[in-house]
């Protein structure tokens, strides 16, 4: 009993001492939200055709960047074109929007937390730009996230139109 009464008087001072007086600090910091933002190639060829025949293509890497952070968040991008034209713009000289057709296809690649959506997963799925369409879709969104897909355009013009290079553009928007 002595001994270990003398063990326990020699280990005192070796512990911790209590401060004598403590001060605890609140500390605190934001983070900010980025942006929601959506790329798309500037320009696109989607090649040549025969009157009355489609034209096939791939209108390249779209993408969309989600900085807000959010917490279950979800974001839209949805499709659109215009009419396409060449020479004086005239009806033969035009092949409308309703003539374009999109389809998404799957991601191409990903990043970050979110349940993507394609809007048209597969050829069969596309849908014709006469309105606008959404292209693809993220939901349940925790913090930053991206996604990038290559959707293919198919542009049937009508057996009226004439020979000729037609321009147009296809929009794809976000929010």
């Amino acid at each position: 009993m002595r001994k270990a009464l003398l063990v326990t008087a020699a280990l005192l001072p070796l512990g911790v001492a209590l401060p004598a007086s403590a001060a605890d600090t609140t500390t605190t910091f934001s983070l900010t939200a980025g942006a929601l933002s959506v790329t798309a190639p500037a320009s696109a060829d989607l090649g040549s055709g025969s009157v009355g025949s489609p034209v096939t293509a791939s209108l390249g890497s779209v993408s969309v960047s989600d900085n807000r952070g959010t917490l279950l968040g979800s974001w839209t991008v949805t499709v659109s074109s215009s009419d396409f034209t060449t020479g004086a713009q005239s009806a033969d000289e035009t092949i409308g929007k309703a003539n374009v057709s999109y389809w998404s296809g799957l991601a191409t690649a990903f990043s970050g937390t979110a349940v993507l959506v394609p809007g048209q997963a597969a050829a069969l799925n596309a849908v014709a730009l006469g309105t606008s369409a959404t292209a693809f879709s993220a939901t349940g969104t925790v913090g930053n996230n991206t996604a990038t897909w290559s959707p293919t355009v198919v542009v049937t013009p009508p057996a009226a139109a004439v020979v000729g290079t037609y321009t147009g553009t296809i929009t794809h928007s976000v929010a």
